[in-house]
C-alpha cells in the first residue's frame, strides 16, 4: 500500500526505491520487530516517519507511514490476529472504550460512548502468548485515510442519524464483525487541523484531530486523493467521512513481568 505514503508527504510519483534505500543507509531500527537492518524507521518531523520492512531479505520491501500518538486508547479485546507475511504485527479488534470495572473509583456505569475498532499494531512481540477475551489493552493508534468520500461542512454527514450519536461519530470496521479487514469506514467531526512538513519532499502534511467517543482520533489524508476527488482542504468544524486503515502501538495495559520472546501472535 505504497499510496498511503501520499498521507504523509510523499506525492505518487516519488522514487521509493531511492526512498528505501535512503532508509536502508540512515534509518534506526525499530523496537519490538525483526533482527537488526530489517525494520527500519526514519523519523521526518512532529512523530511522522516512514519505515521500511524486509522481511523476506533484500528482494522484497515495503514502506509503511507511521505515526507516534501520544493518546492512549483503551480497548477490550474481541481478537488478536496474526499476519502471516508479517509476524510483527497483529490485527486487533475490540471495543474501544469499555465501561471501567466494577469499584474503579470512577465508577462502572456504561457510558454509551464504546465502539467496535479494529487495528494493526506494530510491536507484536510485546503481547503475551495468552491474552484473554476481554483483557482491556491501551493503544496508540491513528487512521490513514484509503478512501475519503466527503469533506466538507458537517451538516452534510451522509447519513443524519449519525449527528445523534456520541462526539457526532460512526466508526465501523469494514467487512463486518466476522471478517475484519483491518479498516474501519469512519464519520468524524474535525476538531482541530495541524500541520507539518514533511522534510524530504517540502510538502506540508496536515494531521485531523477528529472528534471520538472517550479520546478524539488523528487521521491522516492523502492531499493528492483530495484534489483528484474536488474536496477542498480539511477545515475545523467540517466533517470527513471514508475507509481509513488504523494502526499504532500497545501504550498499556500489559502486566510489566510479562516478556515477549516470539517472532509473532498465537
Amino acid at each position: 500500500m505504497d499510496f498511503l505514503l501520499e498521507c504523509i508527504g510523499f506525492p505518487p510519483d516519488y522514487d521509493l526505491d531511492a526512498l528505501a534505500r535512503r532508509i536502508a543507509a540512515e534509518g534506526e531500527a525499530v523496537a519490538w520487530r525483526g533482527p537488526a537492518g530489517t525494520h527500519l524507521r526514519l523519523p521526518l518531523s512532529g512523530g511522522v516517519e516512514v519505515r521500511l520492512d524486509r522481511e523476506g531479505g533484500e528482494e522484497r520491501t515495503d514502506l509503511w507511514p507511521h505515526y507516534e500518538v501520544r493518546r492512549r486508547l483503551r480497548v477490550a479485546v474481541q481478537s488478536i490476529s496474526p499476519l502471516p507475511d508479517s509476524p510483527f504485527d497483529v490485527l486487533l479488534t475490540g471495543i474501544a472504550n469499555p465501561p471501567l470495572p466494577s469499584g474503579d473509583d470512577l465508577g462502572s456505569e456504561v457510558t454509551g460512548e464504546d465502539y467496535p475498532l479494529a487495528t494493526y499494531l506494530s510491536d507484536a512481540r510485546r503481547l503475551p502468548r495468552d491474552l484473554p477475551r476481554g483483557h482491556v489493552l491501551a493503544v496508540s493508534v491513528c487512521g490513514f485515510a484509503l478512501d475519503v468520500t466527503y469533506l466538507g461542512p458537517n451538516e452534510g454527514v451522509r447519513d443524519p442519524y449519525v449527528l445523534e450519536e456520541p462526539c457526532g461519530a460512526l466508526l465501523v470496521p469494514l467487512g463486518g464483525e466476522e471478517r475484519p479487514r483491518g479498516a474501519m469506514e469512519v464519520s468524524l467531526r474535525v476538531r482541530e487541523v495541524r500541520h507539518l512538513q514533511n522534510p524530504l519532499t517540502g510538502v506540508l502534511v496536515d494531521v485531523l484531530e477528529a472528534d471520538a467517543p472517550g479520546r478524539p482520533l488523528d487521521l491522516f489524508v492523502s492531499r493528492w486523493q483530495l484534489e483528484t476527488e474536488g474536496f477542498p482542504a480539511p477545515r475545523p468544524g467540517w466533517r470527513i467521512e471514508g475507509a481509513f486503515l488504523f494502526t499504532g502501538r500497545v501504550s498499556g495495559g500489559l502486566a510489566t513481568s510479562v516478556r515477549r520472546v516470539r517472532s509473532g501472535f498465537g
